[in-house]
């Protein structure tokens, strides 16, 4: 059940980490910001994650867990919570996507998707 009472708006800010990578190792490094909007009309809180990790060779790393950085945020409607969080990759390209599995404060459980988005090492990508 999702309709315009139960509504969360994700953004996310990327960034690549030179100092932390090797890549003649096969490590590289990056971060995520993420931006979690309450844009529907009750409060709701974050109980746990859900990330898929897909790094250019195609191998698939499955995250889950409770909260985001230790904290299960409770949002009111218009109330935004950000963090940064971080992964390393195998390959200087790579995706992820997943979910927040949310409960309203009336009860209502649902998921809030986290469309795919791209960590890419600086000029590897057009």
């Amino acid at each position: 059940m999702k309709s315009n009472e139960y509504n969360t708006k994700i953004d996310v800010e990327t960034a690549y980490h030179p100092e932390q990578s090797a890549p003649e190792q096969h490590r590289y490094v990056f971060s995520y910001t993420i931006t979690i909007r309450n844009t529907g009309k009750v409060a709701s809180k974050l109980l746990t994650r859900h990330w898929i990790i897909t790094n250019a060779d195609g191998k698939i790393q499955e995250v889950q867990g409770d909260g985001v950085v230790g904290e299960q945020p409770h949002l009111q409607p218009g109330e935004l919570f950000r963090y940064t969080s971080g992964t390393v990759l195998e390959t200087p390209v790579g995706s992820m996507h997943g979910s927040y599995h949310m409960l309203a404060d009336d009860g209502v459980e649902f998921n809030a998707d986290i469309t795919p988005f791209t960590l890419s090492m600086p000029n590897t990508l057009h």
